[in-house]
């Protein structure tokens, strides 16, 4: 729950105890807008804000599911030259992403890694309950794959935002919600897992 913008406090609290951390950040957006309305902090923004203060280890980030319509031409500019790794929705399409994670593996490393999950990274027809949807997103096994996919990194910290239940009387965007935190809780270091 909450929007996008609860993830720079955290980060903000994590990196105090661990230094920079990487991010696996799946979303529709990269989050890396400078203002909206005069405001420097909003939901399309806590990334930049954590780039502009040191808090994330830059060539540690990847971007998953990253799609829609921009205000600019070239939308994922900024991103990569923080070297962001940017993995736009199409590259996903009608895949496993287990061979993309194992590569995401390698470039977390050890160090500390954070995982931050907007539920519109999913597509609307899944995860409908959200404030920006976008279409043509992942699959909720895609999400699965991403996340277990992160089993075995120094996992700080994560979260799931964006979810808006008033926006899905099926209820099936909480219930998504719901298991794939308990799935980013069955990754953490030291959880035994059958």
């Amino acid at each position: 729950g909450g929007d996008h913008t609860i993830t720079y406090p955290i980060l903000q609290a994590l990196v105090a105890k661990h230094g920079p951390v990487g991010l696996v950040h799946v979303d529709a957006h990269s989050d890396t807008g400078d203002t909206a309305l005069g405001e420097k902090i909003y939901h399309g923004s806590p990334f930049r804000r954590c780039v502009e203060e040191g808090l994330l280890d830059c060539g540690r980030v990847v971007q998953i599911g990253i799609r829609g319509s921009s205000y600019d031409p070239d939308p994922h500019k900024y991103c990569r030259e923080q070297g962001f790794r940017v993995v736009p929705a199409e590259e996903c399409w009608m895949k496993s992403l287990e061979p993309l994670m194992r590569e995401v593996r390698v470039q977390m490393g050890d160090k500390p890694t954070y995982i931050s999950f907007d539920i519109d990274g999913l597509d609307p027809a899944y995860a409908p309950g959200t404030g920006t949807p976008e279409i043509a997103g992942l699959t909720p096994a895609q999400a699965l794959e991403i996340i277990r996919g992160c089993k075995g990194l120094n996992i700080v910290g994560c979260d799931l935002v964006e979810v808006a239940p008033m926006y899905d009387v099926s209820g099936n965007t909480a219930l998504l919600g719901a298991n794939l935190l308990f799935e980013m809780l069955c990754v953490l270091p030291g959880v035994k897992t059958l």
